[in-house]
């Protein structure tokens, strides 16, 4: 399989999303830039979905009885903290984007925004710019990294 393929699916799915396929992308050999444009595309296309299909998923889910206390649980914790999260919410949800940790990606992101119901177009916006401050972070740490570590090993290994 191409290895843009690789990159382009891993940065799709939930929790690792390009911070693990950005120095997947880096191991397999692919040119910095080719990697972080296939992350950030690959991890850019749920979220639009995410945004507006949550919302819409959770009233349906709400119907059943085994899923209504769990939506009900769901959003009174999201009552609960909209106040916070409405004073902060383009700049809090960029930088919690940006974090280049497991689980506060674009997938954690935009399923805050959709809770809180964030204005979508600002959302968007505030969660793409996210990816591209952590898919920068991620293409140093890796490349630099992996740079550094070529440097030491004899090139006849």
């Amino acid at each position: 399989m191409n290895p843009l393929l690789y990159v382009f699916l891993i940065s799709m799915a939930p929790i690792v999303e390009l911070r693990a396929a950005i120095p997947v992308g880096a191991v397999l050999g692919l040119p910095f830039w080719q990697n972080f444009l296939a992350a950030l595309v690959g991890n850019m296309i749920p979220v639009p979905f995410i945004l507006l299909f949550i919302p819409k998923i959770l009233t349906w889910l709400e119907k059943f009885k085994p899923f209504e206390k769990i939506v009900g649980w769901v959003r009174r914790k999201a009552d609960k903290h909209s106040e916070k999260i409405l004073r902060v919410s383009f700049w809090g949800l960029l930088l919690f984007v940006m974090l280049p940790c497991p689980g506060t990606g674009a997938w954690t992101g935009s399923l805050v925004a959709a809770l809180f119901d964030l204005p979508k177009k600002r959302s968007l916006l505030a969660v793409f710019l996210g990816v591209v401050g952590c898919g920068i972070i991620m293409t140093l740490a890796s490349y630099g990294v992996l740079g550094f570590l070529s440097f030491l090993v004899p090139k006849s290994c």
